[in-house]
């Protein structure tokens, strides 16, 4: 890992890339991995597992800001790609990694956050619907909650300012736009 004019690069050339998320239930902000594309333009790496409008592959703006950090600032030209994100509520990781296998006839693809959380990743030529009523079966049935990660802010990548406090996400916040 190096530095060059504050940007943190991995030996791949990656940089990180970041965005803040003041209203989300779990985190403050999130960063990620991108391939630099010139002219502010970036390319996500890694599957957010926290922000939302966001997607692996996505191409993004970024711009130092007054600490130095690459602030996300909008996405210019969208993967295609479709992200949902699963909290268990079971804690048996081998019952966990049953019920993932579930998903990938679907096309899709999993990054563990921890011991309870995984990002989904869906490719264009998934079968994201798929994805969503096997999702929403486990849910119901008391497995795990889930949410997409459409855009629930217009013009920002965090959540929703909340009332509650420190409220997981659940099917209901956006499931199946």
């Amino acid at each position: 890992m190096e530095q060059k004019l504050g940007v943190q690069m991995s030996e791949e050339g990656l940089v990180k890339v970041c965005v803040e998320l003041p209203n989300h239930w779990a985190i403050n902000s999130e960063t990620f991995w991108a391939s630099p594309l010139g002219v502010d333009l970036y390319r996500l790496e890694n599957v957010p597992f926290f922000a939302y409008g966001l997607s692996y592959l996505d191409i993004v703006r970024a711009t130092r800001g007054a600490d130095g950090i690459l602030q996300i600032q909008e996405v210019v030209e969208p993967s295609g790609h479709r992200t949902y994100r699963v909290r268990f509520e079971i804690t048996e990781r081998e019952r966990q990694e049953d019920l993932l296998m579930l998903l990938r006839p679907f096309g899709a693809s999993l990054e563990r956050a921890d011991s309870r959380i995984v990002a989904v990743d869906l490719p264009p030529t998934s079968d994201h619907l798929g994805v969503f009523d096997q999702l929403d079966e486990l849910e119901a049935a008391g497995y795990l909650i889930f949410e997409t990660c459409q855009p629930r802010v217009d013009g920002s990548f965090d959540d929703a300012p909340d009332e509650e406090e420190s409220r997981p996400p659940t099917s209901a916040d956006g499931a199946g736009e």
